[in-house]
């Protein structure tokens, strides 16, 4: 009802034009859980842990089709008789060569992200070390208990069969079960002593008896 009081046009037609592109990209990182060692025995101690991440990221853009310049047509516009009007309306003299300016654009982008964890609590971690430490001792003398009883059942079983007379043939590829085994006096009896009688020529040892 305002656009035409007292004559004057009031009629607003703003015009307004926005455009814009935004790419994001994001490295994600991901944490790990701790490195955990067990060590037999319910024992498991976690130390620290980094994580290293490497990445590759790029992106490209580009225009179809690719049109480096374009002609920009150059219109008649004389008016020769000066009548007012154009002579040749609508009529090209010539093109002009115009750039457009378009262009491809690439990107590429190398790096990567690191995270470094470690328990708060040292003394934790140093129980947990000793106790790891004590159960490796400890199974390492079990295991020196099951050799041992292993290199006596050996030895006895072999010492008994020696004395039996029975034992491996020496070409047969189990006789090095035995081979370091000895057996001494295996007839149970203490071998015989020895000793020399001494000789006498003299007239006083003749009643008696001379040994040779």
């Amino acid at each position: 009802m305002a656009e035409s009081i007292g004559g004057v046009s009031a009629t607003a037609s703003p015009i307004a034009n926005s455009s814009g592109s935004v790419t994001n990209q994001a490295i994600q990182v991901l944490q790990g859980p701790y490195i955990t060692n067990t060590y037999g025995g319910g024992i498991s101690c976690q130390g620290p842990t980094l994580n290293i991440t490497p990445f590759v990221t790029g992106s490209a853009s580009a225009s179809k089709p690719y049109e480096p310049f374009y002609n920009d047509p150059v219109y008649d516009m004389r008016d020769l008789n000066e009548d007012g009007s154009l002579d040749n309306p609508g009529d090209i003299l010539y093109y002009v060569p115009t750039r457009t300016g378009q262009k491809d654009n690439y990107n590429l982008s190398l790096g990567f992200s690191a995270t470094w964890s470690k328990p708060l609590d040292r003394k934790l971690q140093d129980q947990c070390k000793e106790a790891a430490a004590a159960n490796i001792a400890l199974m390492q003398q079990a295991s020196a208990n099951k050799r041992l009883d292993f290199e006596i059942a050996r030895l006895k079983n072999c010492g008994e069969l020696m004395k039996a007379g029975i034992y491996f043939h020496p070409q047969s590829q189990y006789s090095k079960i035995c081979a370091d085994v000895v057996v001494t006096n295996p007839g149970g009896v203490t071998p015989q002593h020895r000793h020399n009688i001494p000789t006498s020529t003299k007239a006083e040892d003749l009643g008696g008896v001379v040994a040779n």
